[in-house]
């Protein structure tokens, strides 16, 4: 039985019904000592319990499609079925060490942006290495989901360990990986600049000053890119469109729809503005994108990549697409495409130098 749709929810809903009116009509005719009664009427409530619970869950996976089967529950999405969509060819802080390894953090305000938030930086074992005491560091921005944070790639998203593995098996460069808060003050702008919030300069402008200052970084673009998933995916394929000098590629694992979120940016004209659909089609940027998703994640539809591609089609932007035949919208579709993720950055921007 599927995970999702009317047929198990309604399933589930009735037993909820059985359990709750057979505990109410055998309660008092449980026989035998004390412990033997208390006993069966603990499992008779936790049996109600669990059914009712189960109702809530599946309610809630089937609104926000956060898992599309029972294999994407158990955490068995498999990117070996994944295929390529048709497309174009292609201040002053102060750095804390964290507890893992050459993690560290800091909370700044930027001086373009005004805005506050934390920043965490992990540095590669390559930059604490004799031999590479005089190399620079391509970075990559790491952008976390809304609601989220940048523990979120720490908690659940894998990070940095999935990624060091991919650097064992040398599928990546070294990079210096830097999780910036995508909402300060925890108000979402889709990473755009509003009149008073300014949250495109705070990424484009603001942490990149930052990592400059405190790490040995590759200078320019070829220097810097972004990944990301969920809202920080579709912040991931904006940004180097708007900041091509800042940024020279972008990997957007599971977006939001690339047209905008009218939820978040109500003024159709300030949403197209910062669309990255209407973005790449007037795009003269010599910067490159990868954009993943999964034929069953319904808040990153297929449909929306598909049209993304369709505006890209003039434009100079290089775009590579992955299609995972599986997944909902959670970390283990995300982790999924991490590797070709990471081989496309390493792709596009430098290695150490």
């Amino acid at each position: 039985m599927a995970l999702t749709g009317t047929t198990f929810f309604f399933v589930l809903v009735v037993a909820t019904v059985i359990a709750m009116i057979g505990t109410v009509a055998v309660w008092s005719m449980v026989r035998g000592p004390r412990p033997v009664r208390w006993l069966t009427h603990g499992v008779m409530i936790a049996v109600c319990q669990l059914t009712a619970i189960s109702v809530v869950a599946t309610w809630i996976n089937n609104s926000y499609g956060l898992y599309a089967s029972w294999d994407d529950l158990l955490g068995r999405t498999d990117a070996a079925n994944a295929e390529a969509m048709p497309g174009p060819p292609p201040s002053r802080a102060q750095f804390n060490h964290g507890t893992r390894g050459g993690m560290l953090d800091t909370y700044f305000r930027g001086g373009r942006s005004t805005l506050s938030g934390q920043v965490l930086v992990w540095t590669p074992p390559q930059y604490d290495d004799p031999a590479y005491r005089k190399k620079k560091f391509p970075v990559v921005f790491l952008l976390h989901g809304v609601p989220g944070s940048p523990q979120s790639w720490l908690e659940r998203g894998g990070i940095p360990g999935d990624y060091e593995d991919l650097l064992k098996q040398r599928k990546t460069n070294p990079f210096i990986l830097v999780m910036p808060v995508i909402d300060p003050g925890s108000v979402d702008t889709d990473c755009s600049d509003l009149p008073h919030r300014k949250v495109a300069t705070w990424l484009a402008y603001d942490v990149p000053d930052l990592v400059r200052q405190k790490f040995r970084t590759v200078p320019g673009p070829r220097g810097m890119g972004l990944m990301g998933f969920s809202t920080g995916g579709y912040c991931a394929a904006k940004l180097p469109l708007q900041y091509p000098k800042v940024f020279a590629a972008g990997a957007a694992i599971d977006p939001d729809p690339l047209t905008g979120d009218p939820s978040v940016l109500r003024d159709p004209a300030v949403r197209r503005a910062n669309a990255p659909t209407e973005l790449v089609a007037r795009s003269k940027a010599p910067v490159s994108l990868f954009l993943a998703t999964s034929r069953q994640d319904r808040l990153s539809p297929p449909s929306s990549i598909e049209k993304f591609l369709t505006a890209a089609g003039p434009s100079t932007v290089q775009v590579r697409t992955q299609l995972l035949s599986s997944g909902g919208h959670n970390f283990h579709t995300f982790a999924a495409s991490y590797p070709m993720a990471f081989h496309w950055l390493s792709t596009w921007l430098s290695g150490p130098r």
